[in-house]
């Protein structure tokens, strides 16, 4: 084991961060409950739940009662991301599994709209969350977990720049089914180069008039 020196971290305290793409902010209960369940509530948002340990609701209600409840529970802290145009929120993401005194965190319960989904709004979002764990806060390492069923939570992540670490088989039972556990981690050491393929990623250089990205994700942290 080697010695080094070391001072227990923060808690993250994101502040709402705009970007070019998106607008991340703390989730206010009282204040965004309705607007949170208009984009990921109602039957026809039903599959969005599928990988989530509760949900889904039929009020908006239902839904802020239970977030605030895994906040007093488990310590999470859910922040809303919005279209910073028309401040319409398009869907949530949360740090978890807080350990600040080892400088750990998780970035989980993440669910896009469709007006979200495979964009660069969602990637900017990721972007802000762990730019604060790791220059603003240094922890050293940041999570991703989620089911090993869930192809694509597990393409996301890699897609971020997480390095997958293994399957934790038969870790959880959630909504009444077994979970197998698929974990992802960027490391201090490799947030530099992950850090800079998300700039160049996001770049409006990168983008044709057509609005896609002109290179890759995977293409930029290759070098």
């Amino acid at each position: 084991m080697t010695a080094f020196d070391w001072s227990p971290c923060q808690p993250p305290a994101l502040p709402p961060t705009r970007g070019h793409y998106v607008e991340v902010t703390p989730l206010d209960p009282e204040r965004d409950g309705d607007a949170l369940f208009a984009a990921l509530g109602g039957e026809h948002n039903d599959e969005l739940w599928r990988f989530i340990p509760f949900g889904p609701f039929e009020t908006a209600d239902q839904l802020t009662a239970a977030l605030v409840g895994v906040a007093k529970a488990l310590g999470w802290l859910t922040h809303l991301l919005r279209n910073p145009e028309t401040e319409e929120v398009l869907g949530m993401a949360s740090y978890m599994r807080l350990r600040p005194e080892v400088g750990s965190a998780e970035v989980g319960g993440t669910m896009y709209s469709s007006k979200l989904q495979r964009t660069p709004a969602a990637t900017e979002a990721m972007f802000f969350m762990a730019r604060h764990l790791f220059d603003d806060l240094g922890y050293r390492r940041y999570e991703w977990k989620c089911d090993d069923d869930n192809t694509a939570s597990k393409r996301a992540a890699q897609r971020l720049g997480f390095t997958f670490e293994g399957v934790f088989r038969q870790d959880l039972v959630v909504k009444g089914k077994n979970r197998d556990t698929a974990w992802f981690s960027i490391l201090d050491r490799e947030w530099p180069r992950t850090k800079a393929a998300f700039e160049a990623w996001l770049s409006p250089q990168n983008i044709t008039v057509e609005g896609r990205q002109r290179l890759s994700r995977a293409a930029l942290r290759e070098g």
